[in-house]
């Protein structure tokens, strides 16, 4: 049984849970408002819900800690960019408040701060953040929230509406183009970039730091290992049916022999003379632009090999392991459609309308009307 303390003008709770004893301050003056106190502290007990002075008292930086620290144990790559958006964006907003605080329209608050266009010291306009932009940070937000319920340290979390993104990613390299920026590249780059438009593989984080381990030359097929790709899944690429990408490798091991023939022993594929490639930004940049494409992204040689497999009649669950995409909503977000499929969909639309190709409509017989009487 609960117990009702005052002290001085204000009313405390006393309560057990586990054997523990808890003292608690309602705030107020009035010994109805630690009756009601009282009452939920004691019925959460009785639903087991761990029930301390402490919940309710999470302050936003410590929940976004806890969600540092999860990005951490669990190895997330995109731990610098957490970091970042918590630093930049939301402990400006949210940090020293308490968690039960922050309410749905702080919320609101906070995605119209960030949609605003920001002015520059010399009085230009830059534009606010995108929805895509807004949505990772309500992101961290959420899973804060959800850890911290986890843990015991919130009874309640606000709701968080999402943005809805229209971000349909378009960008897709013809062989044409693929050829005119690969010839304005630099040397070291054309077979990166060549791998990835044949393989549709991520190039930061599956090409560049691809090494000669990972490739059977006699089996010849490519392979990543679980912990290498984004989805935490292992991969295979066989190659010997693909005669570019068969003589890109064979030309990039000449390259190794020759190395270490020369007492330098590099287990990277992909190189700048024995060096491992870390990014290529700006001769990228530069390519695409005397290409005359310029803003083409490499990710869109991951875009542009799904499309090519699909349009080689490859179906979608191939494809799929083959580019490492774990579900098939690629083929929505990256609006890629069998055109084989379309075509049939149309020509079986043909007779119900009426008209096969190589027919003609048959003239039918004209009926005359009688002349209306005056």
């Amino acid at each position: 049984m609960g117990e009702l303390r005052q002290r001085g003008n204000v009313w405390w709770v006393r309560y057990y849970r586990n054997g523990t004893r808890y003292e608690e301050s309602s705030g107020s003056s009035k010994k109805g408002a630690a009756i009601d106190l009282l009452k939920l502290r004691e019925g959460d007990g009785a639903r087991g819900v761990p029930v301390t002075p402490k919940i309710g008292r999470l302050r936003f930086e410590d929940a976004a800690e806890d969600v540092v620290n999860d990005y951490r144990i669990n190895g997330r790559r995109s731990l610098a960019h957490v970091e970042r958006r918590i630093r930049l964006h939301l402990n400006p907003v949210f940090g020293g408040r308490r968690m039960v605080a922050i309410t749905t329209a702080d919320v609101r608050a906070f995605v119209a701060q960030r949609q605003a266009p920001v002015t520059n010291d010399d009085g230009t306009e830059t534009a606010g953040a995108s929805n895509a932009e807004i949505n990772r940070e309500l992101a961290i937000v959420k899973r804060a929230y959800r850890l911290a319920m986890q843990a015991g340290k919130l009874l309640y979390r606000p709701h968080i509406p999402m943005l809805e993104e229209r971000n349909i990613r378009q960008g897709f390299f013809e062989r044409e183009q693929f050829e005119d920026v690969k010839v304005n590249l630099p040397d070291a780059l054309r077979h990166v970039v060549t791998f990835a438009y044949l393989t549709g593989w991520r190039v930061p984080s599956e090409i560049l730091p691809l090494q000669w381990a990972q490739v059977d030359r006699h089996a010849e097929t490519i392979r990543l290992e679980p912990g290498q790709t984004k989805n935490a899944e292992g991969r295979l690429f066989p190659y010997d049916l693909l005669p570019e990408l068969h003589d890109l490798i064979e030309a990039q091991w000449k390259e190794h022999q020759h190395l270490k023939a020369c007492n330098r022993i590099c287990p990277f594929v992909f190189h700048r003379s024995g060096e491992p490639i870390r990014h290529f930004r700006k001769a990228w940049q530069t390519a695409c632009e005397n290409a005359g494409v310029p803003g083409k992204i490499p990710h869109d040689f991951r875009r542009t090999a799904v499309r090519n497999l699909v349009r080689a009649g490859v179906s979608e669950r191939t494809a799929m392991q083959l580019t490492g995409h774990k579900t098939r909503s690629v083929f929505d977000r990256y609006d890629i459609v069998n055109e084989a499929d379309l075509r049939q969909a149309v020509g079986r639309l043909a007779p119900v309308a009426g008209t096969e190709k190589g027919q003609s409509r048959g003239q039918g017989r004209i009926a005359q009307f009688k002349r209306a009487r005056k």
